[in-house]
């Protein structure tokens, strides 16, 4: 894995977490247990810590980097492709493929954000919340969303990413 202190940025990854041999995380980074971090993603802890909690995905080619403390909670899936350069994202997320969350940008628990949209700075999503569109509109989320989100957090072990970072880290990759 591509894993580069900075200076005295050291990136801390916890042993139970997986980093893909072709990520690059560098810098005042802590990723926590169960999480993984996918080819191509960057996460680039250099103008402000980043912290990833427990069980959360960062997918192929995402990119988390901002000027201000980044945080992210347990079982978050950032889908394919996310650019995430906001301030926080809750536990128990989804960040849809190709979403762009901006400066500033606070989202709460269990919120989903569509694929594609984008999150105005500065944006402070409640928790419960559905998010699509660009510029993003702010919905509550719907019973059949919140289930979804409950069974990806459920699922995270048994058939989901933590299994298959289990998989690449067995394999050697």
């Amino acid at each position: 894995m591509t894993v580069r202190a900075l200076g005295d940025l050291v990136p801390r990854v916890h042993p139970d977490a997986w980093v893909s041999e072709a990520a690059y995380v560098v810098g005042d980074v802590e990723i926590g247990a169960g999480s993984s971090v996918w080819p191509g993603a960057v996460v680039r802890g250099d103008f402000g810590p980043i912290r990833i909690g427990a069980n959360t995905v960062i997918e192929d080619n995402c990119v988390l980097h901002t000027g201000e403390p980044l945080t992210i909670g347990d079982h978050v899936i950032v889908g394919h492709g996310v650019v995430v350069h906001c301030r926080s994202v809750g536990s128990n997320c989804l960040l849809g493929n190709q979403a762009t969350l901006l400066d500033g940008a606070v989202v709460g628990d269990r919120c989903m954000v569509a694929a594609g949209s984008v999150l105005r700075g500065g944006t402070i999503v409640p928790d419960e919340s559905f998010v699509v569109g660009v510029p993003a509109a702010v919905s509550p989320a719907t019973p059949g969303q919140l289930r979804r989100l409950q069974a990806q957090s459920e699922s995270h072990d048994t058939h989901g990413y933590g299994m298959m970072a289990r998989r690449y880290r067995e394999a050697g990759l």
